[in-house]
């Protein structure tokens, strides 16, 4: 049963919903751009017809992008999280949500040209963190934490007590 309360993320930019919202959905599977709304002439920081705000879905998670002028800004201290299949998929997010201007963080963690935190994580880092032997699950921890972007391959490697492979190019 669908709830009587609706639940989206309010995501704030000055000027940049829609721009946004077309990168997101362009690369996150299953998504979509929905209803676009416009200011009228009560706009104070930009033009009448500008966009106020782009409803969107990124997989089955509904957002808001609103722009609302410069008084707030992203932190990392909420973030996107993406979970990836395999390391082809997650490559092509990362790289995607990095041009232009994004920056790498640490732990598989990224902030978009917008601002905006991202985690893109393998769903094998789950499993892997998560192993019954405390000691493959703690080494994946530890591999993970020297990680910018994460690597399934060295992750694996961790676990069985590996040197990660070399890199391919």
């Amino acid at each position: 049963m669908p709830s009587p309360y609706p639940i989206k993320t309010c995501l704030w930019f000055d000027t940049q919903a829609l721009p946004a919202a077309q990168l997101y959905t362009s690369l996150v599977p299953d998504s979509s751009i929905g209803q676009i709304s416009h200011y009228g002439s009560e706009n104070e920081h930009g033009e009448t017809g500008s966009v106020l705000q782009v409803e969107f879905t990124l997989g089955t998670q509904h957002f808001v992008a609103l722009n609302g002028g410069p008084h707030f800004t992203h932190s990392p201290a909420a973030s996107i999280q993406v979970f990836c299949p395999d390391q082809a998929e997650l490559d092509r997010i990362w790289d995607g949500l990095l041009a232009d201007g994004g920056q790498e963080s640490q732990c598989g963690w990224l902030a978009d040209r917008f601002g905006l935190s991202w985690q893109i994580i393998p769903t094998r880092l789950g499993e892997l963190a998560s192993d019954p032997d405390p000691e493959r699950a703690s080494r994946v921890i530890a591999a993970m934490l020297q990680m910018r972007k994460l690597d399934i391959a060295a992750l694996e490697a961790a676990a069985d007590g590996l040197p990660a492979p070399e890199a391919s190019a």
